[in-house]
């Protein structure tokens, strides 16, 4: 039984294989169906998403086209094995055919939320298609059978494009989704989003 935590992970592990795009080719969902899958049955019963499958369908549906190069600027924790550890892990993609920038994010924060920005000026103008947050006031909460949308992605409304930066406050422990349509495209071949936190 996967919880939101645990779909903090995998949000944070997709990020991960996006923003190494250039090296990583292929990924693969081992189970799909029960055991340790993002979907679960019962036989005679009914079927139900895990928390985890929210990411992967939200990132293989709308991270389409080319990965943005992110320069980021976190806050964090620093860990006696990894290191620094940031709060905020984020990546962009941008659809050239539609025009629409995807932004996924992670808050790892367990008790605050973290402000993200994106600088968005390289990409034209842009609007806000759709938000969305996964999240819940108990980091341990799981879907059931019997309560299969307790841990669902939610709108998120904190979010807003003013002067060419984006800004949306991600809740503690979440997983954020933001879809952007893009103005005209600047002459240059090359286009860039930054993100910071404060």
């Amino acid at each position: 039984m996967y919880d939101v935590t645990d779909a903090v992970v995998v949000g944070s592990l997709l990020i991960t294989l996006l923003r190494h795009a250039d090296r990583v080719r292929i990924g693969c969902q081992a189970q799909l169906v029960n055991v340790i899958a993002p979907i679960m049955t019962r036989a005679g019963g009914g079927a139900w998403r895990q928390t985890i499958f929210h990411p992967f369908a939200q990132a293989a549906r709308h991270a389409r086209g080319t990965v943005l190069h992110l320069t980021p600027s976190v806050e964090g924790y620093d860990d006696a094995v990894h290191g620094h550890v940031p709060w905020v892990e984020a990546t962009a993609t941008h659809d050239e055919g539609s025009g629409e920038v995807t932004v996924l994010c992670v808050n790892r924060n367990l008790d605050e939320p973290v402000e993200l920005r994106a600088v968005t000026r390289a990409l034209g103008g842009c609007t806000v298609v759709e938000a969305t947050t996964l999240t819940d006031a108990d980091t341990t909460a799981c879907n059931t059978e019997e309560q299969p949308d307790r841990v669902v992605p939610r709108p998120l409304t904190d979010v807003t494009v003013e002067d060419g930066v984006l800004k949306a406050l991600l809740p503690p422990v979440s997983w954020t989704v933001l879809r952007l349509s893009t103005g005209p495209q600047p002459t240059s071949t090359s286009s860039s989003t930054s993100t910071t936190q404060e």
